[in-house]
C-alpha cells in the first residue's frame, strides 16, 4: 500500500537516535526543526488569490499538557509539531472544553459549549450521540464548496443520525467508539468485543496494520484528489491515548527511560511521524502556502490504569484527564498559516478550543450561521501579540466538577485530584486561584476572598440556566 510505503522509505530520517537529535537542535537552534518537512514548491502560491484556504485541523488524544519538545519536554523527539510551531504561533494557555473525549470533540467542531451542543459526557455504544441539527465546522465549510473528511477517532456516536457523514463530512475513515487496538482495530474496553473501524457506512476490515498508518494513507489519498477545490480535512488521531501500542523504532528510542513515561513517550513520537508524512504530502503537492495547519489536544493526559498510570507530562500542573484543574483542560496548541499567521512566536494569552470555529470561519470568508456561538475569533490574537483575550469569562462543567474562568481567577468546585480516582477534599472542594500569581492550583484563596468565589458562583448559575438555548 502507498501510505506503508512511504512510511518505511521516511524512516531513516526519524530512526535518529533521541540524543542524537537533541544535539542538532542545541545547536542549530529551534528553527532546525522546520528543515524536517518537505520544502514547499513554486507551484504551492498558485492559485492563492482564487481560492479560499484549505484547513487541516488535526486532534491529539490524551496528550499531556507541555508533551512537545517545543513545549519543554526535552524527553521527546517530536520534530514535525516542532516544525510547525516553528512555522506559526504556539499558544502557551490554552484550554479544551472539556477533560474527556466526547465533550472537547463536539465543542471543538461547533464552537459551542458540550452542554449546548447536547454532549456533555462521553457518548458509548448504547447512548445517542451529538443531534444532527448540531452544525460543524464540517457542514459549515462544505456549503461553502469544501470538500471535507475526516479520517480518524469520531466519537460522537455510533448510529448513522449520528455519524460524521450526517455532520457535514464527504468522506469517513475511522473508528466511532472512544479507542481500539491499533493492530486489530476491536474495542475491548466494555461489553463484548467488537471490530469497530469504518469506512463510509461500511465496516472496513485491516487487521494487523497499525492504524495511525491508515489514518495517514486516507489523508495523503484525500489530499491528492482535493486539488480542485479547498477542502476541510479533520484528523482525529486516536493517540497517544490507550492502548500505549506503539511502533517498534519508536520504542527503541525509548528504551533508557522509566514506565509509565517509556511507552507513552513511544506514542507520542509516533504521533508526530505520522503528522509529518502527512504535512510533507501537502508540501509535496504545493498546498502549503494556502492551508491554515491546527494541532491541538482534546484533553489532558490520563492517569488510568490502562495507560501504566501515567506518562504524560503536565509540568507544574495539577490534574489529568477528568479533572477540571489545569492538567486535565490546559493542552498545547499551535497554529501554521503561511503569510497570515507570524512564524516562530509564542501566545500567553486565554483562549479556548471553542474559538476555532469562528476563527476557522474567519479566515475562510465563511458566514457563522444562526444560532449561539459561544466560541470567539483569536483572528486578531493569531496575528498580534498585542491583542488581547477575547473571552474572558469560561465555564466548565463535568458531572458534579464545574469550573468558571473570569480573568485571571479560577474557580473549581469538586475537583478531582492527579491520581486516578481521588477528588479535592475538605475545604479544598472550593478551590480558587489567580493564575496571574500561580498556576500549580496548590494555594487555595478561597479562604481569603469570599467575595470572588460568590461573583464567579453567580456566574456559573446564571450560566447554567442558559447553557442549553440553542
Amino acid at each position: 500500500m502507498r501510505g506503508l510505503q512511504e512510511h518505511t522509505a521516511s524512516t531513516n530520517t526519524r530512526q535518529m537516535h533521541r540524543r542524537d537529535f537533541f544535539k542538532t537542535t542545541t545547536a542549530l537552534g529551534v528553527s532546525a526543526g522546520a528543515t524536517l518537512l518537505s520544502p514547499r514548491t513554486a507551484a504551492s502560491a498558485e492559485g492563492a488569490a482564487e481560492r479560499r484556504p484549505n484547513v487541516i485541523l488535526i486532534f491529539s488524544d490524551d496528550q499531556g499538557s507541555l508533551d512537545l519538545n517545543c513545549y519543554g519536554s526535552a524527553d521527546l523527539y517530536t520534530p514535525h509539531l516542532d516544525a510547525l510551531a516553528a512555522s506559526g504561533t504556539r499558544f502557551t494557555q490554552f484550554y479544551a472544553a472539556s477533560s474527556i473525549c466526547s465533550p472537547s470533540r463536539a465543542a471543538l467542531l461547533t464552537g459551542r459549549y458540550p452542554q449546548r451542543a447536547g454532549v456533555p459526557g462521553n457518548v458509548g455504544r448504547r447512548k445517542l450521540g451529538m443531534s444532527p441539527a448540531q452544525v460543524t465546522i464540517a457542514e459549515l465549510l462544505r456549503d461553502a464548496g469544501y470538500g471535507t473528511g475526516i479520517f480518524g477517532k469520531c466519537h460522537l456516536g455510533t448510529t448513522p443520525e449520528c455519524g460524521p457523514l450526517a455532520q457535514g463530512f464527504d468522506e469517513l475513515f475511522g473508528h466511532k467508539c472512544g479507542c481500539i487496538d491499533n493492530y486489530s482495530h476491536f474495542y475491548y474496553w466494555s461489553g463484548p468485543p467488537h471490530h469497530d473501524p469504518w469506512r463510509n457506512d461500511r465496516e472496513h476490515w485491516e487487521d494487523g496494520v497499525h492504524f495511525s498508518d491508515l489514518i495517514v494513507r486516507e489523508a495523503t489519498r484525500f489530499l491528492e484528489t482535493s486539488a480542485d477545490r479547498p477542502f476541510f480535512l479533520y484528523l482525529p488521531f486516536n493517540i497517544p491515548h490507550y492502548p500505549l501500542q506503539a511502533q517498534d523504532e519508536f520504542r527503541r528510542m525509548y528504551e533508557e527511560l522509566q514506565e509509565p513515561r517509556r511507552a507513552y513517550a513511544a506514542l507520542m513520537s509516533t504521533l508526530d511521524a505520522k503528522v509529518g508524512e502527512i504535512l510533507a504530502k501537502a508540501d509535496e503537492l504545493g498546498l502549503r502556502d494556502n492551508t491554515l495547519v491546527i494541532f491541538l489536544s482534546d484533553q489532558g493526559h490520563s492517569t488510568e490504569e490502562r495507560t501504566n498510570f501515567g506518562g504524560g507530562n503536565a509540568g507544574p500542573y495539577r490534574g489529568p484527564k477528568f479533572s477540571l484543574l489545569e492538567g486535565g483542560i490546559r493542552v498545547p496548541c499551535v497554529a501554521s498559516f503561511p503569510g497570515r499567521i507570524p512564524a516562530g512566536e509564542v501566545r500567553d494569552h486565554f483562549a479556548t478550543s471553542l474559538g476555532w470555529f469562528p476563527t476557522i470561519a474567519a479566515l475562510c470568508g465563511v458566514e457563522l450561521p444562526e444560532g449561539k456561538i459561544d466560541g470567539k475569533s483569536i483572528v486578531p490574537l493569531l496575528e498580534s501579540a498585542a491583542a488581547t483575550t477575547p473571552q474572558d469569562v469560561f465555564h466548565w462543567q463535568l458531572g458534579d466538577q464545574w469550573a468558571v474562568r473570569e480573568g485571571d481567577w479560577k474557580l473549581v468546585v469538586n475537583g478531582r485530584d492527579t491520581k486516578q480516582g481521588t477528588r479535592l477534599e475538605g475545604n479544598d472542594r472550593i478551590f480558587l486561584s489567580n493564575m496571574a500569581v500561580a498556576v500549580t492550583e496548590m494555594d487555595n484563596l478561597a479562604g481569603a476572598h469570599p467575595d470572588v468565589i460568590d461573583r464567579l458562583r453567580r456566574l456559573h448559575e446564571k450560566w447554567m440556566a442558559t447553557v442549553t438555548e440553542q
